[in-house]
């Protein structure tokens, strides 16, 4: 499936793309001599490494989402461990619940996600229709072959096939809600609509769950077992008192991490946009749950226009958007709250600051099948590629799930206490304890049980006074115990309601949760930025911008003559000292080919050393995507540079300011 097109209006190229990425080294698949030789057994698939100019983008892409979350926010950065003991991911949810469903081929053995494997069916079966009523051109079915072979499914499956009128709104249908529909309805699905393994044409069984989460053991006894985390998040959930404390307990506040996670792909076979090993950029940002969740800062983003498409009309079968303002769709509920609204409006920005296609761009909620366990409400920012529609922000509201569930693991009060301005008359029911013989009837677990028990909501107090009028004890948990439940008698424990003055209020943050995945957002924008020029299909072009292109100068002398080489090292000193990096292009291939091989690089700058340079201290400096061209004195040309990277100019400015220098024989020669 491809919806998207270059800068110059044609149909994109993934083949061509996807060559240029690997051939320039921004990426490519890890251990692949290993695989080409046949030494390499076992599914390795998921797993890349990134070349310089990819881990410079990746870096620049990190470094801007610092500037624009963690600096400009305020926010407080942490860097917690990748092991994670199996403990915390029981309490969290995970082991439990972090799951997706997949289908095995009846012969072969082989392992599909199952709502995947349903996508690339249906969409082969549509567009088969489609050229079966004539309205697919050239392109699409060249792109539709690009895609089945992308895919592994055979190109006999895109061939004309007439669809009912019925069939078609069905599967476009489906499509629209393929994320709300659990195991029994995927299995449904695959059964009733005779859903088979494009690879080979076989039968698949019914869909299982599979937990994507890395087992391994702690240390050498297997019997601590743990994994490697999926998301950064639980990190920053059990640090959250510490935060709080170190936030000099004021509220709100954020935190955000960069790091790796891993999850086990079932079948990852879209490149970076579905990988085992990941980079991640997450904030937690603890919210008071009372007052609606207000954010001093909604004011900045509220008249920003977002395209939104929201569960109700994903669940009719459609994707149509709503192009609204931030402030609209939280008066009308569309968004839930103004900082959840305020942090779709900072991602918005976010993601053009860093050059990604607006007209690309959508806000996608969940439905209720697919909201992760701990989420009360999510949004996705997904990016059009050739690929479809990816997932690259979620914005999820995890209410107060997280802080509870370990607080009440634990014992560990993970709450934020806060002077009240007048007293609070309230009426609660108290735990009277009997300490003359608690104490020596728990012993050592005395304290665990008397916290475990001081822990207990109003809600679980009332109910076990109940339990205890009826019965000579109680049973409650107790972390860290034996079995991790204890008895307590009637005679130890005494529960009764009174009215006190509350001059302290107590209370559980929320949690507005954006999770960036850095990878797809990385290859996403690639794909935005491509293009090539009129006439020259060999080589593409990558229009990254300045703040986040690997290299923001590229350098090139017109020969090799010694009296060259100082002024190319006084240059590239200069421009580093200033941080700015840059590249020296001195082989002996033409200017004009040197230009376009850099430009694959998304070069934003070159400056040109000849003759002349050497006589009266000037060079060129070119501008990538117009090609044109201005001449000063290097100090004035490295100035203009540096005001280009500090954004304090644009290069219609400089180009305005400085005299435009007009090759002679153009950038060929």
């Amino acid at each position: 499936m491809s919806e998207t097109t270059t800068f110059t209006g044609e149909p994109f190229d993934r083949g061509s793309f996807e060559s240029l990425l690997k051939r320039r080294l921004f990426f490519t698949e890890a251990f692949e001599i290993y695989r080409t030789s046949g030494n390499l057994h076992g599914d390795s698939r998921g797993l890349f490494d990134y070349g310089p100019p990819g881990s410079a983008l990746q870096n620049n892409i990190v470094d801007a989402w610092r500037r624009h979350f963690v600096l400009e926010e305020d926010m407080l950065e942490v860097d917690c461990t990748i092991l994670t003991p199996e403990e915390v991911f029981k309490t969290s949810g995970h082991v439990d619940k972090f799951e997706d469903w997949m289908c095995k081929d009846s012969k072969t053995g082989d392992f599909l996600r199952a709502d995947h494997l349903i996508e690339n069916v249906l969409e082969a079966r549509l567009k088969g229709d489609k050229a079966a009523r004539g309205v697919t051109n050239n392109a699409e079915e060249e792109d539709a072959k690009v895609d089945a072979k992308k895919q592994k499914t055979k190109v006999k499956d895109i061939k004309a096939v007439r669809l009912s009128d019925g069939e078609v709104q069905e599967y476009e249908e489906i499509l629209a809600k393929i994320d709300n529909y659990d195991g029994a309805e995927l299995g449904e699905l695959v059964e009733r609509l005779e859903i088979r393994n494009p690879d080979g044409d076989n039968k698949v069984l019914p869909p299982t769950p599979f937990n994507l989460m890395f087992k391994t053991t702690l240390g050498p006894n297997s019997a601590s077992p743990g994994y490697l985390r999926p998301e950064t998040a639980q990190g920053q959930f059990l640090n959250f008192k510490k935060l709080l404390e170190y936030n000099q307990n004021a509220m709100p506040f954020a935190s955000a991490s960069v790091g790796k996670s891993f999850r086990n792909e079932i079948s990852p076979r879209s490149g970076l946009l579905r990988v085992r090993e990941f980079l991640m950029a997450e904030i937690e940002h603890f919210v008071d749950p009372e007052g609606g969740k207000k954010h001093h800062g909604f004011n900045e983003i509220k008249d920003l226009r977002l395209n939104f498409l929201d569960r109700d009309t994903q669940l009719s079968g459609k994707t149509s958007v709503q192009n609204i303002s931030i402030e609209e769709a939280v008066r009308k509920k569309l968004v839930d709250n103004e900082t959840l609204g305020y942090f779709l409006g900072r991602i918005y920005l976010f993601l053009l600051r860093i050059g990604v296609d607006n007209s690309k761009l959508r806000f996608r909620q969940h439905m209720a099948n697919e909201m992760a366990h701990y989420a009360a409400d999510c949004w996705d920012a997904e990016l059009l590629t050739s690929y479809g529609w990816i997932e690259c922000v979620g914005c999820a509201d995890r209410s107060a799930y997280d802080l509870t569930v370990h607080s009440k693991k634990t014992g560990e009060p993970l709450i934020v206490r806060e002077p009240r301005p007048e007293p609070l008359r309230i009426e609660e029911w108290q735990i009277d304890i009997n300490k003359a013989k608690f104490g020596p009837t728990f012993r050592k677990d005395a304290k665990a049980v008397e916290s475990a028990l001081l822990a207990l909501g109003q809600a679980e107090r009332e109910e076990l006074l109940t339990v205890l009028q009826q019965n000579s004890h109680i049973t409650i948990d107790v972390p860290g115990v034996p079995d991790g439940k204890v008895d307590v008698s009637r005679e130890l424990v005494k529960f009764e309601k009174r009215t006190v003055l509350q001059n302290v209020r107590e209370y559980t943050p929320n949690v507005i949760e954006p999770s960036f995945g850095i990878g797809r957002i990385f290859y996403s924008l690639l794909e935005h930025v491509y293009w090539h020029r009129p006439g020259d299909v060999a080589r593409g072009v990558l229009s990254l911008p300045l703040l986040v292109a690997p290299s923001k100068v590229l350098i090139v002398p017109l020969s090799s003559l010694p009296a060259f080489v100082p002024i190319i090292r006084k240059i590239s000193q200069n421009l580093r000292r200033l941080g700015i990096s840059c590249r020296v292009d001195d082989s002996g291939a033409s200017i004009g080919k040197r230009y376009a091989r850099n430009d694959e690089l998304g070069i934003p700058l070159g400056i040109t050393i000849d003759f002349d340079t050497v006589k009266d201290d000037s060079i060129t400096l070119r501008e990538r995507d117009s090609t044109k061209q201005v001449r000063a004195s290097i100090d004035e040309i490295i100035a203009s540079i540096k005001s280009l990277v500090d954004n304090a100019e644009t290069w219609d400015d400089v180009f305005e300011r400085l005299p435009e220098f007009i090759s002679q024989g153009g950038e060929d020669e």
